[in-house]
């Protein structure tokens, strides 16, 4: 078990969090959840001991073990991939060292050769003999390549290092797990492997997260931080999302009478705690669900932009065509004999084991690039807007301030539309003034969303959406992008954005593409495909 009581984390010019009280118990992953700038990723730092609080306690049963998920992928550069995610075990890691010394020596004294008999009892205990196998499992369960397991860290791709310091915290099953951001730049098979994995994991894992699949699927409690508190609610991230909407709206339904609230509160609980059965702590959670009183649960005050995309042109049938296209840039093939049809309703999740060439495919379809190979026909009544994966070259060298900015993107120039239009994107008062160069990475998302909204396209090519933005955010892109009335390409890592949003998947390879009619899930899913996707790969 792991507690905090009274914690605080006060900075000369900014409150954190003031008096948190919480309990992290075994057999439970608790989702930690806030705006960007609360302090999620502090919070995390806090009880791993990596940073202090202002005050307050934070309390580790005796003899526990606890591990996080290591950010720096260099940090390992001169060990091998195994010796790597064996270091999760620090106790065991160095046993094992220390038992190299003694064996590289050709005599042992009386006194050696009882210190390595005690080294040998230890490294039985913790289990070490299997200490290589238990890695390569982790390591397999990730897609790590086999080839790479012997490699060291510096020789192997940034994207594979990321799993290695995954299956690092992982290795053996520490009794308290800290994972911030752990599905950053995995890949979609790897991610469903990590949710099995910790769905049946029976210690504590405290995990923050911008990825809403995941924390539905892996986590039975919430941490909200808000309103300078931390406060902890049973259920997934939906559940708490529709209860605190919920909230929100019978608080301001002045009439309505406490005990209709509460029944309607207690109604939905019903609904949705009858819907927990793929958890193996399902039965847990549901009864604790069923606990759940009206006051327990606080409304957000966390705000959502609006994000809708209108049409200004009607779009006609044929959208897109592409045949046979390819890629090479500096002698590198990024893909080729990529075929598909986008029709007028089409939403394509545009998929494939290299973000290079999805975001270079997705540049040839906006223009900025010419194929290698290959022809693709745009429809007569297409009206296209592209959303880079990276937006820096908008703003870096810009001393517009985000009135003027958005100016030179919207037909009405009036100060009054482009501060309305600002101010549904939450930048209201004075911000609406503030130089676009200074703007953090969210706030650059929400102005080139803001860019393509004014646009009025009915085709729209977006490259990862959701990079940089808070759960609020995402939702609202969610929301947005699943009423919009035209042709969508969209690539993106968000499960549930591509779950909610699309309506058809294009798959590329190296070697080719595959299409398929229907939801990501079912593409995932359908075990007669993935034969057949192999083959677009080398």
């Amino acid at each position: 078990m792991i507690a905090v009581s009274k914690l605080s984390l006060i900075f000369p010019d900014k409150k954190i969090f003031t008096d948190v009280n919480l309990k992290f118990v075994p057999g439970n992953c608790y989702g930690i959840i806030g705006a960007n700038g609360a302090g999620k990723t502090t919070f995390l730092k806090l009880l791993s001991g990596e940073k202090k609080a202002t005050s307050g306690d934070i309390i580790i049963d005796k003899g526990k073990r606890l591990a996080t998920l290591n950010q720096n992928q260099n940090a390992f550069d001169d060990y091998t991939v195994v010796e790597t995610v064996i270091m999760g075990y620090k106790e065991l890691f160095q046993i094992m060292k220390d038992k190299e010394v003694y064996y590289e020596k050709l005599d042992l004294t009386e006194k050696e050769g009882y210190e390595l008999a005690d080294l040998e009892i230890l490294f039985a205990e913790l289990d070490g003999w299997n200490a290589e196998v238990d890695a390569e499992k982790l390591l397999n369960g990730l897609n790590v390549p086999m080839e790479d397991f012997s490699k060291k860290m510096k020789d192997i791709l940034p994207k594979n290092k990321v799993k290695v310091l995954l299956a690092q915290a992982l290795f053996g099953s520490p009794d308290i797990l800290l994972l911030d951001e752990p599905t950053n730049h995995l890949d979609f098979e790897a991610i469903n492997w990590l949710e099995e994995y910790l769905i049946n994991y029976e210690n504590t894992v405290i995990t923050v997260s911008h990825d809403r699949h995941f924390l539905n699927n892996v986590c039975t409690h919430m941490v909200d931080i808000d309103f300078f508190q931390a406060k902890m609610y049973a259920g997934n991230y939906d559940f708490w999302l529709e209860s605190s909407q919920l909230m929100q709206k019978l608080m301001a339904d002045k009439n309505k009478k406490k005990e209709e609230r509460i029944a309607e509160l207690k109604s939905f609980i019903a609904r949705f705690s009858a819907n927990l059965s793929k958890s193996s702590q399902a039965t847990s959670r549901k009864k604790s669900l069923e606990k759940i009183e009206l006051d327990e649960i606080v409304p957000s005050s966390r705000k959502y932009p609006f994000i809708g995309f209108e049409i200004e042109k009607i779009l006609g049938k044929d959208v897109l065509e592409v045949e046979n296209l390819g890629l090479t840039i500096d002698e590198q093939v990024l893909f080729e004999n990529v075929s598909f049809i986008i029709n007028r309703e089409d939403k394509i999740a545009l998929i494939g084991k290299n973000d290079l060439a999805k975001t270079a495919l997705l540049k040839v379809l906006a223009g900025e690039l010419e194929p290698t190979s290959g022809k693709l026909k745009w429809g007569q009544t297409v009206n296209k807007s592209y959303f880079p994966g990276e937006n820096e070259k908008f703003f870096v060298n810009s001393d517009l301030n985000l009135v003027e900015w958005l100016r030179q993107y919207s037909k009405e120039p009036a100060e009054t539309y482009i501060r309305g239009f600002l101010g549904r994107m939450l930048f209201s008062g004075d911000q609406a003034l503030k130089e676009v160069k200074f703007l953090s990475g969210g706030e650059k998302m929400r102005c080139m969303f803001s860019k393509m909204m004014l646009s009025q396209s009915n085709t729209l090519i977006i490259d990862s959406p959701t990079n940089h933005l808070d759960l609020e955010t995402i939702q609202s892109v969610d929301n947005g992008l699943s009423n919009f009335k035209g042709a969508l390409i969209l690539v993106s890592h968000d499960h549930r954005l591509l779950q909610s949003v699309t309506n058809k998947v294009v798959e590329i390879g190296n070697v080719g593409s595959y299409s398929y009619e229907g939801t990501f899930d079912s593409y995932l899913s359908h075990d007669q495909l993935k034969e057949q996707r192999k083959q677009i790969y080398k």
